[in-house]
């Protein structure tokens, strides 16, 4: 079984979060879209409401499981059987910093993988920060969101 952890903070799931899933889903038997826990990190959206959130997302796609865990990514994959790590690239700068940590993943679990797919370029201005700037000066984000999350104001 050819098992993939898509982690992040989702906070929240954006249009490219979903993109990167769907071309994922092909591939794999098994996503496991992953949110980490970072104890240091102060989250706009709580734990639960991201989980529905990406629950919600992919509720007609079977091969998508939600899930939530601390510490290392890759330990995190070793815990639940997945040889692989999707990560989205926006652009060159998502590049750079996603190669060093799948470099480093790979010495910590040589046996994990990380497999990169490119946004679409419609979406490569998307991101959580940006959903919530556009929230915060009450801007709609029904563009930036997947259809089933509905966020009018934070």
């Amino acid at each position: 079984m050819k098992k993939a952890v898509f982690s992040g903070s989702f906070d929240p799931i954006t249009k490219g979060h979903e993109d990167i899933v769907m071309k994922a889903l092909p591939l794999f038997d098994e996503v496991i879209v992953a949110i980490g826990i970072n104890n240091v990190k102060k989250y706009t959206f709580s734990l639960e409401q991201r989980i529905q959130w990406i629950k919600d997302t992919f509720a007609d796609c079977p091969k998508v499981k939600v899930m939530s865990y601390e510490g290392l990514t890759v330990n995190f994959c070793k815990e639940n059987g997945a040889n692989f790590i999707i990560r989205g690239l926006r652009g060159a700068a998502d590049l750079e910093y996603e190669t060093t940590i799948a470099e480093a993943n790979k010495k910590i679990n040589p046996d994990v993988e990380t497999v990169f797919f490119l946004t679409e370029p419609s979406l490569r201005c998307v991101s959580s920060t940006v959903v919530k700037d556009l929230l915060k000066h009450n801007y709609p984000v029904a563009g930036f969101v997947p259809d089933k999350v509905v966020i009018k104001s934070i």
